[in-house]
């Protein structure tokens, strides 16, 4: 027999029905060997998921998923999701290229109800879908889970004020595992520790539970109303009070790993008509000691073995993010001025050793990158120098702020955005596009984009040193090529760095950051046919080295300008514009390689730079295709 017997026969969240609970709790186990029998080969999120087995199995059970509608927050949390909507079996090609997404898609499912890939979106999208319910007059439930990282965010809270404002019918359910990907942090997460804590509630909460159980049937909101009282009479200070005086019905604590107990409660309160707050505990790695003792290192994994219980990731050269936490540390040691922020992510930013090193000095915000441009916006106005370092693709939910509370302000704020460009396997909702388009139209700001880690260690340094106003550095996920030549012009403001120069070329190259080892591979290439390039490492994107450019370009018959960005508003377009009103009667034809105007899936990153054209292969291609169409055949030397 399978040894996922009942779990390979659920092909939809309505299958769970028909089943009885013992055959529920044998799902719940059969789910979570399949988490660890198909992540440690896949590699991906691996404890959150662990976290959810049994509160996913009881909410899909006693919902009629559709037309009731779950809606997840991030996705690190949903494979048990995907588990049960029929995508076991692809589960083998989870965030490889073509395969199944590491985060929730519309594309991928008709029951992924709402894309998840940045947290605190959850509440808010489940009120729309309550709302829409409400205004066409179905009658769906509607049910968001969230978790004790992603309710932190403001746009959470603001969701759930509106929420309670409306008082519609929906389902908000914190999954309060009291880590994200570091430890939580901030005055909330100290609530929910202490409410956790307290043996009273938990001993009202089991006896008020009791009561709920004998009263059942069609009395459950009479039940749940007097848990109500009974845990406010004995305990008015330890309940959810804070999500009772917005607006919602609280219940919880409970245990998010006792099944029973949660399909009592989710069929007691099957009617219920308002918001409503569930509030389940659960463990980060149920069900794998090491996972459950080591959340944070086994948040993420890489494939490993299962039952050596260890993960051994990769050895190789240093990463970009390594580069700029060493970076930051020697700068910090010169200056005491400077503190280091990040929004959640020490580990993943590079900051995980500042923290240690400089504690009192370093500051997580948690999920709330607006909050923290803002903070570090403060601390520059008092006279700190903040390193502000959150990826790419999140700081985009911090625009407003990097636009009003600091560019306008001209405070220097330096801003380290890691994972800029493709990166890889998580997909399009991490994949750092469109930084140079939505920083380098501010006023104000200074952009820089290092060619390899070194170059990153001496922009960290210029930054601290920098007081003039912002500045952002962007640099790609993973370890830098070591191709390129060691020798380096010295770092001076707006100015470019010519790499390769040739009398006779006609061709001119241009690199933004990760692509100058691209353009420079491509010189290799193309110098063996007898096509000599001129090699740029622009380093500054604002503001753009003009007279340098205007030199090369006066000087060739093409200029090609090859960034890892979107076109639009790109370095590219910037250049081109700006060469074209500088120098009005010029010759050079302008060319630019950039990402196309579309969301770029998921996939290792040589596979989908190659498919997005920003390859050393597409840059020969693109230059060979202009020679062959020259009259001049003698261009070949």
């Amino acid at each position: 027999m399978d040894s996922l017997s009942l779990l390979s026969q659920i092909v939809q969240p309505t299958d769970l029905h028909r089943l009885n609970d013992k055959e529920l709790r044998q799902v719940a186990d059969e789910l979570r060997q399949a988490i660890l029998d198909r992540v440690s080969k896949t590699g991906g999120h691996f404890s959150s998921n662990l976290g959810t087995v049994e509160l996913t199995v009881a909410l899909y059970s006693t919902f009629t998923i559709p037309p009731d509608k779950v809606i997840w927050d991030t996705g690190h949390q949903a494979y048990p999701h995907k588990m049960l909507t029929g995508r076991l079996d692809r589960f083998d090609t989870l965030r490889k290229h073509k395969g199944l997404s590491g985060f929730l898609r519309r594309e991928e499912h008709e029951l992924d109800y709402f894309g998840a890939g940045h947290a605190g979106t959850a509440i808010s999208a489940a009120l729309g879908f309550a709302m829409a319910r409400d205004l066409q007059g179905t009658d769906e439930r509607v049910a968001a889970i969230t978790g004790d990282a992603s309710i932190c965010s403001g746009m959470s809270w603001e969701a759930l004020n509106h929420a309670g404002e409306l008082g519609t019918r929906m389902t908000v359910i914190l999954n309060d595992n009291r880590m994200s990907i570091a430890p939580n942090v901030g005055a909330l997460t100290r609530y929910f520790t202490d409410l956790r804590s307290r043996p009273q509630v938990q001993d009202i909460a089991h006896r008020a539970k009791q009561i709920m159980e004998r009263v059942g049937g069609p009395m459950h909101r009479v039940a749940s109303g007097l848990r109500h009282g009974i845990t406010h009479y004995f305990a008015p200070e330890e309940t959810g009070t804070i999500f009772e005086e917005i607006g919602f019905e609280y219940i919880g604590p409970v245990d998010g790993h006792n099944l029973d107990d949660l399909l009592t409660i989710f069929r007691n309160l099957r009617d219920f008509r308002g918001p409503l707050f569930v509030h389940a505990m659960t463990v980060k790695g149920k069900g794998y000691e090491v996972a459950e003792e080591d959340a944070r290192k086994w948040h993420g994994v890489v494939p490993f073995d299962l039952d050596a219980q260890d993960m051994v990731k990769a050895s190789g050269p240093i990463t970009f993010t390594q580069a700029f936490g060493e970076a930051a540390i020697e700068a910090a040691t010169q200056d005491d001025k400077v503190v280091a922020i990040t929004a959640a992510m020490p580990d993943g930013t590079g900051l995980t050793a500042f923290a240690k090193k400089f504690p009192k000095r370093y500051f997580d915000t948690g999920i709330a990158e607006q909050h923290a441009v803002t903070f570090a916006a403060g601390m520059a106005a008092g006279g700190l120098k903040p390193f502000c370092a959150i990826y790419s693709t999140f700081l985009q939910r911090g625009y407003d702020q990097v636009l009003h509370d600091v560019c306008l302000q001209k405070l220097p704020v330096r801003f380290f955005l890691d994972r800029a460009g493709l990166v890889g396997d998580d997909g399009p909702t991490h994949h750092g596009t469109f930084d140079l388009s939505y920083l380098t139209s501010i006023p104000n700001i200074v952009v820089l984009a290092p060619r390899d880690t070194t170059e990153l260690r001496e922009m960290t340094l210029f930054a601290a040193g920098f007081d003039e106003g912002p500045l952002a550095i962007r640099y790609p996920r993973g370890a830098s090529d070591d191709t390129l030549p060691e020798g380096r012009a010295p770092m001076q403001l707006g100015k470019a760095e010519i790499l390769a120069e040739h009398d006779e070329a006609r061709v001119t190259l241009v690199g933004v950051g990760s692509m100058v080892p691209v353009i420079w591979e491509a010189r290799a290439t193309l110098q063996e046919a007898g096509i000599p390039v001129n090699v740029i490492n622009a380093r500054w994107c604002k503001p753009i080295d003009l007279a340098t450019l205007g030199e090369f370009a006066h000087q060739s018959e093409l200029m090609i300008l090859v960034e890892e960005n979107v076109r639009a508003g790109g370095y590219g377009q910037q250049v081109r514009d700006a060469l074209s009103e500088q120098y009005p009667g010029l010759t050079c034809e302008i060319q630019v390689m950039a990402l196309p105007d579309s969301f770029i899936e998921h996939g290792a990153q040589p596979i989908i730079r190659v498919e997005a054209g920003l390859s050393p292969e597409a840059v020969v291609a693109r230059v060979e295709a202009w020679v062959s169409g020259r009259k001049d055949r003698a261009y070949r030397s």
